[in-house]
């Protein structure tokens, strides 16, 4: 695919989160998808991009991402991006605290027939427990 579908790919992504249509994600994540960095109890797959999404909207349900950087090179995809939201549900077992946060994010994407094959990325998850008033145990 060009660089440009694979760019559209990631946008149509964004909007699909955003939209919180999480059972269109088979439409830009390959079903046999890696994702190399998967959330704490994230299953395989596409399906387990899903779940993800559907637990992290439970926890934050006003959640927003708003992308700084969008960038691709042939098949890879790039983006250095911002996710906020208020804690309203259980959180990784947290009850919910009712605070705040906002951090950065970065991921890489390998789109194979403009799909999401490969995902790397890293989230400022400390940040975000630290924001929450949440202590990680000694």
């Amino acid at each position: 695919m060009s660089r440009d579908q694979n760019l559209a790919a990631q946008v149509r992504t964004r909007d699909i989160i955003a939209a919180r249509e999480f059972d269109r994600l088979g439409e830009v994540f390959a079903s046999d998808v890696v994702d190399h960095d998967p959330g704490a109890s994230q299953g395989p797959g596409v399906e387990g991009v899903k779940q993800f999404w559907r637990e992290f909207q439970a926890a934050f349900p006003d959640f927003k991402e708003e992308i700084d950087v969008l960038t691709a090179d042939g098949d890879y995809v790039t983006i250095a991006y911002r996710i906020s939201g208020t804690h309203q549900g259980a959180y990784l077992g947290i009850a919910p605290t009712g605070k705040y946060f906002e951090i950065r994010a970065l991921q890489v994407a390998r789109y194979q027939n403009a799909k999401v094959k490969d995902r790397w990325g890293s989230s400022d998850t400390l940040g975000m427990l630290a924001q929450l008033g949440i202590s990680l145990p000694a």
